[in-house]
């Protein structure tokens, strides 16, 4: 798989689509596929704050649980409603099926986010 030059990753399988000052955010195909058929996604409400590296909701499939960590602080603008009724759109394109978008604290705040080659070298 080829990740999209356009995204910035996460170590912990959550890509960001940086547009100016708002984020959508993610999974990646690889978490995708390593938790198999997604069947819940719980994410918070517009008006919440998440902080970077920290959990700010969870990811249910047929296999397991994983919670959800936030590549950059921000305060949540959008949660992607299909998700609700149609969690499996995860599955089928990982990286345009965003769960929340985001008003972000600080958008040069890029720290610890990895491109999509440097991505690809984390997977091996």
């Amino acid at each position: 798989m080829t990740y999209p030059t356009d995204l910035k990753y996460t170590k912990d399988h959550e890509w960001i689509r940086i547009a100016g000052d708002t984020a959508e955010i993610g999974i990646t195909d690889y978490a995708q596929q390593q938790l198999g058929d997604v069947v819940y996604v719980d994410v918070p409400d517009a008006g919440a704050t998440l902080k970077a590296g920290e959990a700010f909701g969870s990811i249910e499939s047929v296999k397991a649980v994983s919670e959800l960590f936030a590549p950059m602080s921000g305060e949540v603008i959008e949660a992607n409603g299909e998700l609700k009724t149609q969690p499996e759109k995860v599955n089928r394109d990982p990286h345009t099926a965003w769960m929340v978008k985001v008003r972000l604290s600080d958008p040069a705040a890029t720290g610890e986010l990895l491109d999509a080659s440097q991505y690809e070298q984390l997977l091996g």
